[in-house]
């Protein structure tokens, strides 16, 4: 049993330290296209997006990554199960969002100019 605990305590001290390192590698890049401003644009970032995506491949390398991969696996495998309306119920329901809101609207008027006209009243400011 202690020798699975050195196991883990061993690979997530590794993967803390790619996560160091894949960080510092984005930190770095940053730094140098800030740094190489005389250079043209274009290369550096190039260079930037070279070392960022180096930066990723490490992390993914990581037990995290990992998980991450696996989740986008399972994220896009339930995506295609999804069952997408029609392009009438999207209309419909379209049409019937819109009626509701310019419903919901003439209501807010209304409760709006019968409680400005009872304020008015109240306080003696016209009628």
């Amino acid at each position: 049993m202690a020798a699975a605990s050195s196991t883990d305590s061993h690979t997530s001290s590794f993967d803390i330290f790619k996560l160091v390192i894949a960080i510092a590698l984005v930190v770095a890049a940053i730094g140098g296209f800030y740094y190489l401003s005389e250079e043209s644009l274009l290369y550096r970032v190039l260079g930037l997006l070279a070392v960022v995506g180096v930066a990723a491949v490490i992390a993914l390398t990581t037990h995290s990554g990992k998980n991450l991969i696996a989740f986008m696996g399972d994220a896009k495998t339930e995506v295609r199960k999804v069952v997408w309306p029609t392009r009438a119920e999207t209309v419909q329901t379209t049409l019937i969002v819109i009626f509701m809101v310019a419903l919901l609207a003439v209501f807010m008027l209304m409760v709006d100019s019968v409680l400005g006209w009872a304020i008015k009243l109240f306080l003696g400011a016209g009628g």
